[in-house]
């Protein structure tokens, strides 16, 4: 049975409900609180949603990564790409970010963390396709594991069970490269979690190795269309492609509207994006992913090329900054260095 938006809307946020009442931090608790009688619950825990659309397109010399938040909560999160280095970048899309809100302490940042993990060092396994030699598959499985090693150490804390629908992942890492030697790379790493009843209302929580799927280069003789991820992943929203299959009026009118629009999209239905220069694809999708998203949802946009290497297009809004901590021993007219007592 087919589920509507708004059952996949509802099944994300029973997900982060549930994180919000289950997940608890591994911060011990000071001398002075456990002498004042503080009490012993734990500490709960948020999850945050990176939830929306990933769109790339291989076009000539180049990777343009643009992704679309779907905003299925307040607090939900806009997929983001995160340069890894110059050539690689990555997108996290599930549960990305995990903090405190007592505390206001982020407990995971994964986002901001990404760019440092790197799991103990493993052999390629056959679920990994070689490139060149092998040292670039080996390469994006660490990624993949160090990125498991990190989700299991706050998933472990996890003691009410989660009921997530039939192949949704906790969480979803999408690895995008250039490799000098080898060419463009698409790869999708999907980490699920399996729990067990320790006792009443009780399991734990284990995220099970990843999934490792390779989305390009596609097979010789397949057509080089645009790659895209959606999360949540079930009753996902039509992808550019069918779109503009599809004739929608939105892209109709963008595409009528100037020659190199109406180009790109006759090289992305006749499946070569390869054929595409970047600046005519960025000018298309940026175009496109603003007629076709939701009103005010944000967007990002990022380009590797053959020659520069990692760049923004358009880079994510700042985040607003955090209220400052209220010390209410502190009297409101306290000297300060830039106020020094008279």
């Amino acid at each position: 049975m087919l589920c509507s938006p708004a059952r996949t809307r509802f099944l994300a946020a029973f997900l982060v409900s549930l994180l919000v009442a289950a997940l608890w931090t591994f911060v011990p608790r000071s001398t002075a609180q456990d002498q004042s009688g503080a009490s012993d619950e734990p500490e709960e825990t948020v999850a945050n949603l990176a939830a929306g659309r990933v769109v790339i397109v291989v076009v000539k010399g180049a990777i343009i990564v643009g992704t679309v938040e779907n905003p299925i909560e307040a607090d939900s999160l806009a997929p983001t790409p995160v340069a890894l280095t110059s050539i690689r970048l990555g997108v996290i899309l599930g549960a990305a970010r995990w903090s405190s809100p007592s505390s206001r302490q982020d407990l995971a940042r994964f986002d901001q963390e990404l760019p440092q993990m790197r799991g103990r060092l493993i052999a390629a396994g056959p679920h990994l396709q070689d490139s060149e030699a092998g040292a670039e598959a080996t390469d994006i499985e660490n990624i993949g594991q160090g990125f498991l090693e990190r989700l299991n150490d706050v998933a472990q804390g996890l003691h009410a069970r989660v009921d997530l629908p039939p192949n949704e992942p906790l969480a979803e890492l999408v690895l995008v490269d250039y490799l000098p030697s080898y060419g463009p790379e698409v790869w999708q790493l999907s980490y699920g979690i399996k729990q067990q009843e320790e006792k009443a209302d009780y399991w734990t929580t284990r995220v099970l190795r990843p999934a490792y799927l390779q989305f390009w280069p596609p097979e010789k003789g397949q057509p080089r269309t645009p790659v895209e991820f959606n999360y949540p992943p079930e009753n996902p929203p039509p992808t550019l492609l069918d779109l503009l299959r599809q004739k929608d009026p939105r892209l109709e009118k963008l595409i009528a509207s100037d020659a190199k629009m109406a180009f790109v999209a006759g090289r992305i239905l006749q499946g070569e994006t390869s054929k595409v220069l970047p600046d005519d694809a960025t000018q298309f999708l940026r175009a496109a992913l603003d007629a076709i998203s939701p009103p005010n949802a944000r967007q990002t946009m990022a380009i590797i090329s053959q020659e520069k290497g990692f760049e923004w297009i358009l880079p994510p809004p700042p985040e607003p900054a955090a209220p400052p901590l209220k010390n209410p021993q502190r009297p409101p007219n306290a000297p300060t260095l830039m106020h020094p007592p008279q």
